[in-house]
């Protein structure tokens, strides 16, 4: 298929920046670019035409300000139709990706010093797989997950875009992140491909586990070495509870830091979003942000290519993120309380965990269940040794009125976010019931 001289343009920049980068995009990723017609002419307008002749954007107006409705700007009243109603860019809000990008620095100290792009918007985490996908996955591409992942991921990659999932135990014998599995998949599909996606979310769904710093620079270690072996290698770091840790252990930066300079043929691909970081899950505000070694100095326009391609897609999709979700984000990531605020609603999930922690030690639950260690985000989960996790849940659903997932016949989860302190005790006695009822 012809390619557009526009991504011919962006694949050459690419291209001579790293041009491993050309060999781990997708068929759609090659041929991606983003679109000079209407949007351009509409910028052109903005800057050279008088407001009351510019007939380019394709919006509604009432004496040169944009059109809307009483009755939908009455619940919005603190922010202007022009930045809530009309069409946010495609690429996001420019100076919400800026603020995104500095506190990314502060949040992940090891980044300083080290170039990455600017983060691109997307509506959500989930529309950032997407993205990702479209740009990076083949039918039968590898992407490796361990064995407790979130079922969307098979939705997204397998089931939409034909990708082959290869699983590995999350957990050793001794409780910690598997570092042997994951190392002997990763080095068996890199050996069969040349090229292996590697899907990486901690506080992980549905464990609720982080790694440790220790892990966190050996799993760093082992795809810097399949890479300098010669096989590509695209980490994804799926991020979307970053900053919900509440033991002293877990590691606190993004595995992206570790990763995003190692090597050309390593490729660190962030994923992360307001969602969860700041408690505004509808609001479907996420961000991809990317990170490698580049040859040469000019990193502006290989970046620039790279966050034109992917606005491209998005473009040719959602067209863009919400515009009200992106301003109000924007506004509160200027408030001067905003992280105060923020650290006491961690406050409060902390307890929650602590608290589960606490009822689980009750002796009479070992021979119900083993818990898989957690240390962070919003969930944690139970290894069941008697009964089938679905036919509890429905159980329970039915006879208690509790709410719970199973994600396989042994595996149950618990939302604790979702769960007030106070009720928590309650909750693990249901289900250690419910248990009972079934045997």
């Amino acid at each position: 298929m012809k390619i557009n001289p526009i991504a011919q343009e962006l694949n050459a920049v690419i291209k001579n920046g790293n041009p491993h980068l050309m060999e781990m995009f997708s068929k759609t990723g090659r041929r991606l670019f983003f679109p000079k017609g209407i949007l351009t002419q509409a910028a052109e307008a903005r800057q050279k035409a008088y407001d009351k002749f510019n007939a380019t954007i394709g919006i509604a107006t009432e004496n040169l300000r944009t059109m809307c409705l009483p009755s939908v700007t009455a619940y919005i009243k603190d922010i202007r139709p022009s930045d809530s109603l009309t069409y946010a860019p495609s690429f996001g809000i420019f100076g919400l990706r800026q603020m995104w990008k500095e506190a990314m620095y502060e949040k992940n100290p090891s980044l300083k010093g080290k170039v990455v792009s600017l983060p691109v918007v997307t509506n959500g985490i989930t529309h950032g797989i997407s993205v990702f996908a479209d740009m990076f996955i083949d039918p039968d591409d590898v992407v490796i997950f361990p064995d407790k992942m979130w079922g969307n991921n098979t939705l997204i990659l397998s089931v939409r875009k034909d990708a082959e999932i290869s699983q590995y135990p999350l957990f050793s014998d001794k409780g910690g992140f598997n570092l042997k599995a994951f190392e002997e998949n990763v080095r068996r599909n890199a050996h069969n491909n040349y090229k292996v996606v590697v899907f990486l979310n901690f506080p992980n769904n549905p464990t609720g586990y982080s790694i440790s710093s220790e892990e966190g620079d050996r799993i760093a270690e082992i795809l810097t070495s399949v890479a300098e072996e010669g096989t590509n290698v695209i980490a994804v770091t799926d991020d979307a509870y970053f900053g919900l840790c509440y033991e002293e252990g877990p590691m606190r930066e993004s595995l992206f830091a570790r990763l995003c300079s190692r090597h050309p043929r390593l490729l660190a691909v962030k994923l992360d979003g307001a969602t969860k970081e700041l408690f505004v899950w509808g609001l479907r505000v996420g961000f991809i942000t990317y990170g490698t070694v580049i040859d040469g100095e000019d990193h502006a326009a290989f970046y620039d290519a790279l966050e034109r391609k992917t606005a491209g897609n998005i473009r040719g999709s959602v067209s863009s993120a919400s515009h009200l979700g992106q301003s109000i984000i924007l506004k509160a990531l200027k408030s001067p309380t905003i992280q105060t605020e923020r650290a006491e609603k961690v406050e409060i999930l902390k307890k929650r965990a602590m608290r589960v922690k606490e009822v689980l030690t009750n002796p009479k639950y070992k021979d119900a269940w083993e818990t898989y260690p957690f240390n962070s985000g919003y969930f944690m989960c139970l290894k069941l040794k008697t009964v089938n996790a679905e036919k509890l849940r429905l159980h329970l659903l039915d006879h208690q009125k509790a709410g719970l997932i199973s994600i396989n016949d042994k595996d149950l989860r618990i939302t604790f976010s979702s769960v007030d302190e106070e009720n928590i005790a309650e909750l693990f006695e249901l289900i250690f019931k419910g248990i009972k009822e079934i045997e």
